[in-house]
């Protein structure tokens, strides 16, 4: 079947199966080779990914994405030395920030796949409210890797509700996703008390109430002989940067759990499945143009119902996460983070790896709760008003003047702040997650390209 996408950004290219054609034209890369009379590649959806110099931003080389990893692990390296703050790259905190990233990025990689069809998926949260409650109920009576599995399957009916409600009546995608939410709410509370919290019932005899599961067993981990050992000796040296690399780097390979190699693998076979597949290629047709789609043999509902029952299922998992990580389900067990997986999605440009780092970001700052995050904030404080200050330059630099004057009074802000005091609030050492979320959405925005067809309702002959 051949599949052909064009772009109109200037220029004109086609593509065939798997060729997107930028304006401009030319080697098209989606799910195949591609043709055209230009030198800028596609990247399969018809959207060129390169521009020309001083026309706009490039797409970064893996070259270049390992030089921003190393300024970051040098910016890490020295704010610890200028502030004291061992905790900023200390295997522990690190080990925290990966158990919170693993549900907020499976939830971000879920609203990949519903919104890479064209399904806006709001209701993620609820869908990680199912996937914690069906981890739970089935967990304390057959283990760990049962939980995880109900957890799919509980958030994969959440996934298809919102898909029947969606493609098939075409109900508003916001409207439905905040349905699902509430709805997914108010189901599991009551289920809780009718399965959990019935006098006499073998889950209140376990320990079980109207407000959590019985516990259920440890998941798994894995710690890698020999190297955990080696590199937290280097860790406790506090060599500038070694020490550094080997905190955050034992973190990978110490009390690692099983589910969270699980997680890591979907983000890659994600990657695969969505531009490296013939599947994913169509899939990802259906959120740019349908009616294309369909006029090439593209079954758009099918493929519509397929991603966002798969959204579903990969939020569910990620209450699951939640759930298996704490031995219990507990009631408002997700804490928003279906909303900030939603986040990370956006902030990811809808792409696996964008959503990953995303996830990082907010996973860290979440651990922070758990670990006296008050000392650890405040130094990152001043690290934050360094970067704004960067980026203040950058916008006057760029004859963006507001956007320059904004960002400099805010880091003069927070210097003084940094300077003024020696810790943070606790109150605001919660809230960061959630300024972290608004800060990096309000930096990321003009450089964010969602698919075009995005939160339209699609008819089955709708381009006839």
């Amino acid at each position: 079947m051949s599949t052909n996408i064009t772009a109109k950004t200037g220029g004109n290219g086609t593509g065939t199966h798997g060729d997107g054609a930028a304006n401009g034209g030319g080697n098209g890369k989606g799910g195949g080779k591609g043709n055209g009379n230009g030198k800028r590649p596609g990247n399969g959806n018809g959207t060129a990914t390169d521009r020309k110099p001083g026309g706009g931003r490039r797409k970064l080389s893996y070259p270049v994405v390992l030089l921003i990893v190393a300024g970051g692990l040098v910016a890490l390296s020295l704010l610890r030395i200028v502030t004291g703050s061992d905790q900023v790259t200390s295997s522990g905190q690190y080990s925290s920030a990966l158990a919170a990233a693993v549900p907020i990025g499976l939830a971000g990689l879920g609203g990949l796949w519903s919104e890479r069809a064209g399904i806006i998926n709001i209701g993620l949260e609820g869908m990680m409210m199912l996937g914690a409650f069906a981890a739970g109920w089935l967990g304390w009576q057959y283990g760990p890797w049962a939980a995880a599995l109900a957890g799919i399957v509980g958030g994969a009916l959440g996934g298809l509700i919102h898909a029947i409600a969606t493609v098939t009546f075409g109900v508003d995608h916001i409207v439905s996703g905040v349905a699902v939410n509430i709805l997914a709410l108010g189901v599991v509370q009551f289920l809780a008390k009718l399965w959990f919290g019935a006098e006499g019932s073998a889950a209140a005899a376990a320990g079980g109430n109207d407000k959590q599961s019985p516990p259920m067993e440890d998941m798994p981990t894995f710690t890698v002989p020999g190297l955990a050992d080696g590199l937290q000796a280097v860790e406790k040296q506090h060599w500038f940067l070694v020490s550094d690399a080997a905190g955050i780097l034992g973190a990978l390979v110490s009390n690692v759990s099983w589910l969270t190699v699980l997680a890591a693998a979907l983000f890659v076979g994600s990657f695969y499945a969505l531009w490296r597949s013939p599947f994913g290629l169509r899939l990802r047709s259906c959120g740019e143009s349908p009616v294309a789609a369909e006029t090439l043999g593209v079954n758009v509902l099918k493929y519509k119902y397929a991603a966002v029952t798969a959204s579903g299922a990969l939020a569910g998992l990620g209450g699951a996460f939640l759930a298996i990580g704490v031995h219990i389900y507990q009631d408002q067990q997700t804490g928003g983070r279906g909303y900030i997986g939603l986040a990370t999605m956006i902030f990811g440009n809808w792409r696996p790896g964008g959503v990953a780092m995303g996830a990082g970001l907010f996973g860290f700052m979440d651990a922070l709760q758990l670990r006296a995050g008050g000392p650890t904030v405040h130094a990152l404080l001043l690290l934050v008003a360094v970067l704004l200050a960067g980026l203040a330059l950058w916008k006057l630099r760029k004859g963006g003047m507001v956007q320059a004057v904004i960002s400099g009074v805010t880091a003069v802000a927070l210097l003084m702040w940094y300077l003024m005091t020696d810790t943070v609030p606790l109150e605001f050492v919660e809230m960061s997650p959630y300024i972290t979320t608004l800060l990096v959405l309000s930096l990321a925005a003009q450089r964010l390209r969602p698919p075009k067809a995005i939160g339209k309702s699609y008819r089955r002959g709708q381009g006839t």
